[in-house]
């Protein structure tokens, strides 16, 4: 029985990587043990791991990740607050499939896609 998904996102670097999702997005280091290349980091339910990938070419990089958002309002104004880029493309809004979403770019251009159903 499947339980969990944690997908693995390539970095380029570690400090960038870790410093982004903590500083601007509000994760949270986790793990015992501190591994060359790799990196964990968990906010609220979600947990992403990062794997180094130095030769990566952001703009060449497709990776896509949705996330559900309880209060998708209230994040978006938190990120807007800290001026953390929103993409050009991917402001906040009603998709035609039902769902509010916004979307931004980490700093490898792993695109990041937040999203609430409503009702």
């Amino acid at each position: 029985m499947l339980t969990d998904i944690h997908p693995k996102l390539p970095m380029r670097n570690k400090g960038v990587t870790r410093n982004y999702y903590i500083d601007h997005l509000g994760f949270k280091q986790i793990g015992t043990k501190d591994y060359d290349g790799y990196l964990m980091l968990k906010k609220d339910n979600i947990e992403i791991h990062f794997f180094e990938f130095k030769d990566l070419i952001p703009k060449e990089n497709y990776v896509q990740v949705y996330i559900r958002v309880g209060s998708i309002d209230q994040f978006y104004q938190e990120l807007l607050d800290k001026k953390i880029a929103i993409h050009p493309n991917g402001k906040l809004g009603m998709r035609p499939w039902g769902q509010k979403e916004f979307s931004l770019l980490d700093p490898d251009s792993n695109l990041l896609t937040f999203g609430q159903e409503t009702s």
